[in-house]
């Protein structure tokens, strides 16, 4: 695999660390405090999570383009596109990905791809038609960023728990509900056993999500600094998220919402108007803390000019 230029980053290192570790932590405990419960039930929904998770790891890229539509493009059909994307990868030394477009206003934009080999940019159209060349550029940067930084991969693997968890919290509950909390077998209060599972997996379920949207955010923060690094224009990626977040706010909400699905890819959240939402909770960070951010990097780069 090309090392690529793109600036390390010693902060989203130890985040992912960290986070990782408590991640395998709230794992180890959920895994032997559920097979000590349920050891029958849990085998089953740990085999129904491993396929989802090998599923969303091998095929990342067929299932997010299916879902929202991409289309590859060749150099002759956007030689603009495919321009800007040559220019980010000569700076930064990586392997050219695929190039799609999806035929929507939403403005936005996604990478995808467990690897630089199996990776996706896909634009909007929505975009295409808002940003001149150089905010389209920091855009593009910002999202090989996250090819480079192998964000696909990690959160996949990052999610794994949370899967699990909320598969078993989900089938427990319907399984609960229709009659399982009152279940007597033999000398075992097979309604305890269950409630005692939902419990848990919903326990592991709230901790593993409000870890892993930690990580999406910061990695958002870190994709962002090393796309303003590499092209030297943090100025035109803080006009990009502008623009994108202003246009996003203008979109009919009914046009939004199959977009929604897909904010942790995105550039920027696919938010309707009026939406609001605790930033424990976001994949991404605000726009003003990433506007801060850039300004700093920008000072930063005129300081050492």
């Amino acid at each position: 695999m090309a090392r690529t230029r793109y600036a390390s980053d010693r902060g989203l290192t130890s985040r992912m660390l960290v986070t990782m570790f408590l991640l395998g932590l709230v794992y180890v405990v959920f895994v032997s405090a559920f097979f000590v419960v349920a050891p029958k039930f849990g085998v089953i929904a740990l085999a129904v999570a491993v396929l989802f998770l090998l599923a969303q790891y091998f095929f990342s890229d067929k299932l997010t383009m299916f879902a929202m539509h991409g289309r590859v493009v060749s150099p002759e059909e956007a030689p603009e596109l495919h321009g800007v994307i040559d220019r980010i990868c000569a700076m930064s030394n990586a392997p050219k990905p695929r190039v799609a477009i999806t035929d929507t206003d939403v403005p936005n934009a996604f990478a995808t791809g467990r690897n630089q080999k199996k990776a996706v940019v896909c634009v909007t159209t929505g975009l295409l038609r808002r940003l001149d060349p150089v905010e389209l550029e920091g855009v593009l940067a910002h999202e090989m960023a996250h090819v480079a930084h192998k964000d696909v991969a990690v959160m996949t693997i990052a999610s794994f728990l949370g899967i699990c968890a909320g598969l078993i919290t989900r089938f427990g509950l319907q399984w609960g509900l229709f009659g399982g909390f009152n279940r007597r077998d033999g000398d075992q209060n097979t309604g305890v056993i269950l409630l005692a599972v939902v419990a848990v997996s919903a326990v592991a379920y709230a901790i593993s999500f409000l870890l892993t949207r930690a990580l999406s955010r910061y990695r958002e923060l870190s994709a962002d600094r090393a796309a303003a690094l590499l092209t030297g224009r943090p100025s035109a990626l803080a006009s990009a998220l502008t623009k994108v977040t202003g246009e996003i706010a203008r979109i009919p909400t009914n046009d939004l919402r199959s977009a929604q699905a897909f904010n942790a890819f995105f550039f920027t959240p696919a938010f309707g108007k009026g939406f609001s939402v605790a930033s424990l909770f976001s994949t991404h960070p605000t726009l003003e803390r990433r506007l801060a951010q850039l300004s700093s990097i920008s000072d930063q780069l005129s300081r050492g000019a």
